[in-house]
């Protein structure tokens, strides 16, 4: 059994399509693979939350209330999900929940009773792997079309995963050991494939 107790994901590029300052839920489109990979954590009782940077918030181009209604829909496709948690500040807030900080990974962790040592963040840009250094936690970049080369470095993320379902594969296997984690698609496809 895993010692990971739980998995907070990046809400935006991460779990579903990144679609900045969302304000309606019908544009919510889970990205490739959520659904499974939840399943997979959720099968094995790992606990599940979702952090999520919303600094449209601060600048008005949303409210609370869309934040709101946009989660439920998250919640919806993929959920359940444990805990929700937003950080709507600006980045010059001087917040500390804004990642890098490590405030918004630490109230998730502590709204679902679960220590920084038994966290896996997993998200799409470096701020969430530092985030989760800062936090004592254990954080997998899986990069997207907008994540730049250099988030990938390991002086900017520990852990590094082609894609959501090798991420939760290392999950499942304890926290994550390697630094570039290994590839999970072709083994999935191998056991989804049909008979030829």
């Amino acid at each position: 059994m895993s010692p990971v107790k739980a998995v907070l994901f990046d809400r935006d590029g991460t779990l579903v399509e990144d679609i900045p300052n969302n304000t309606d839920p019908d544009r919510v489109r889970p990205v490739e693979g959520a659904r499974e990979a939840l399943g997979l954590l959720r099968g094995c009782g790992i606990r599940t939350g979702v952090v999520t940077d919303q600094p449209g918030v601060a600048d008005g181009l949303l409210t609370d209330a869309d934040v709101r209604r946009v989660n439920h829909r998250v919640d919806e496709l993929l959920g359940p999900f444990d805990v929700f948690v937003v950080c709507p500040h600006g980045p010059d807030d001087g917040c500390h929940c804004r990642r890098p900080q490590p405030g918004m990974l630490l109230r998730a962790g502590g709204r679902i009773c679960t220590g920084p040592a038994e966290l896996v963040v997993v998200g799409s840009t470096a701020v969430g792997a530092q985030a989760a250094r800062r936090a004592g936690a254990h954080g997998i970049l899986v990069p997207n079309g907008h994540t730049r080369p250099e988030e990938t470095a390991p002086v900017r993320a520990d852990h590094v995963a082609p894609d959501l379902h090798t991420a939760v594969r290392a999950v499942l296997d304890g926290p994550p050991k390697g630094r570039v984690l290994a590839d999970e698609r072709p083994i999935r496809e191998a056991f989804t494939a049909g008979p030829e």
